[in-house]
């Protein structure tokens, strides 16, 4: 079986074709600046040739028309029909409260995550337009999506509440949902087979740390608690995001700048976190190269390092104990010098670094030492593999 896995976002579609015969992925790429002056194609092949097709592609269907043609392309394509891909999974960034896994499109989910738009409005309307656009290229093929917020749907209800009315709740669904869920839940399973154990017997912390962050307490194989709450604002500082901050911050600089909500919004997802405060990058390897003479840059750093080391020693005691902990995405999976600063005087819970074993990037391996009570290990995440997994799992039943 052969699966497309898709990422539509509103001016880029990432896909990859995986086989699942053996897992492999035949061709992966990239079509960007959909709509903007400069679009063009990137795709790389399994035998590691490379190809670019620059040209106009005025909006997401001549996209998908462009992706469908590279990987069926004669010369540079993988397949030889559209009619070999079985199915399409697609990521959607918010299901809500609707959706606790992965499901088949029907028009019953796509009402649900136009629904659930206004949670996620960068995100949702280009996830379902990659849908639509998919159903239309290929009506033989089963469609599947897979939400970042369903893994997180597990936590209990004092976890994922608000301490505001209820009835905001009630009539809003105002909650904790969680961002990142597919790359936390393939990370944990993938320790808890380092590990030589069942997932649901094991306390788990993952740290998906990238330009987008967030921290989840992974108890018995579920999402007991995760960092990010409502929208994906709540939580680490990141690349542009606050993250958490005291809420009358917000009325009190909207006075005093004379700021719309919308300007708000925008100063607290666009303009923050640590190129807010570093007034640099928001780019960790920008921070961390500019840490050395410049104070912003260092405060900004700090400030990364210690809002993750607090989320981790919640989570010990949310779960009450933790068996391992593992860093993902571009920065996790990266900067060395900062798994070492947050893993540093967390020795009182059994966690501590060997900073030889450490001395990598990219790679899934244990950076524990020998003597540390909880296993540390670097995990690249596959949110792409996931999505094709439970895209196979549901067109097999």
């Amino acid at each position: 079986m052969k699966i497309l896995v898709i990422n539509s976002g509103s001016s880029s579609i990432k896909y990859q074709l995986i086989n699942m015969e053996d897992e492999s992925v035949l061709a992966k790429g990239l079509v960007e600046r959909i709509g903007i002056e400069g679009s063009r194609l990137e795709q790389e092949n399994s035998d590691g040739n490379e190809f670019e097709i620059v040209q106009d592609i005025p909006d997401h269907e001549v996209g998908m028309e462009l992706v469908v043609n590279s990987l069926t392309d004669g010369d540079k394509g993988v397949i030889s029909s559209v009619d070999e891909i079985e199915a399409v999974g697609h990521r959607v960034v918010q299901g809500g409260d609707s959706f606790d896994k992965s499901v088949v499109v029907t028009d019953e989910v796509k009402k649900e995550i136009d629904r659930w738009a206004s949670l996620a409005p960068l995100h949702n309307p280009a996830n379902l337009m990659g849908v639509e656009v998919c159903e239309k290229l290929m009506p033989h093929a089963t469609q599947v999506v897979t939400f970042d917020s369903a893994f997180h749907q597990s936590m209990p209800e004092e976890v994922y509440m608000y301490a505001l009315p209820y009835e905001l709740y009630e009539k809003h669904s105002i909650r904790r949902y969680g961002a990142h869920g597919t790359s936390h839940k393939f990370v944990a399973n993938q320790v808890a087979k380092e590990i030589g154990k069942d997932v649901e017997d094991l306390k788990i912390i993952t740290c998906h740390l990238g330009n987008g962050a967030s921290v989840t307490a992974v108890k018995n194989g579920k999402s007991y608690d995760t960092s990010m709450g409502l929208t994906p604002l709540e939580g680490l500082v990141m690349g542009t995001r606050c993250g958490d901050i005291d809420p009358a911050i917000v009325p009190f600089v909207m006075d005093k700048e004379d700021l719309s909500p919308q300007e708000m919004d925008h100063l607290m997802n666009k303009e923050s976190g640590l190129l807010g405060v570093s007034g640099i990058s928001s780019d960790m390897r920008d921070i961390i190269e500019g840490a050395e003479n410049n104070d912003k840059a260092k405060l900004a750093y700090n400030m990364f390092v210690y809002r993750v080391k607090k989320y981790i020693g919640s989570y010990v005691a949310a779960m009450n104990g933790v068996d391992a902990m593992v860093f993902t995405a571009g920065i996790g999976e990266n900067a060395i010098g900062l798994r070492e600063d947050i893993c540093a005087d967390l020795d009182y819970l059994g966690i501590k670094l060997d900073a030889e074993k450490n001395n990598v990037r990219g790679k899934a391996i244990e950076i524990s030492t020998d003597d540390s009570k909880v296993k540390i290990f670097i995990i690249p995440t596959n949110e792409e593999l996931v999505i094709a997994r439970d895209t196979k799992e549901l067109v097999a039943n």
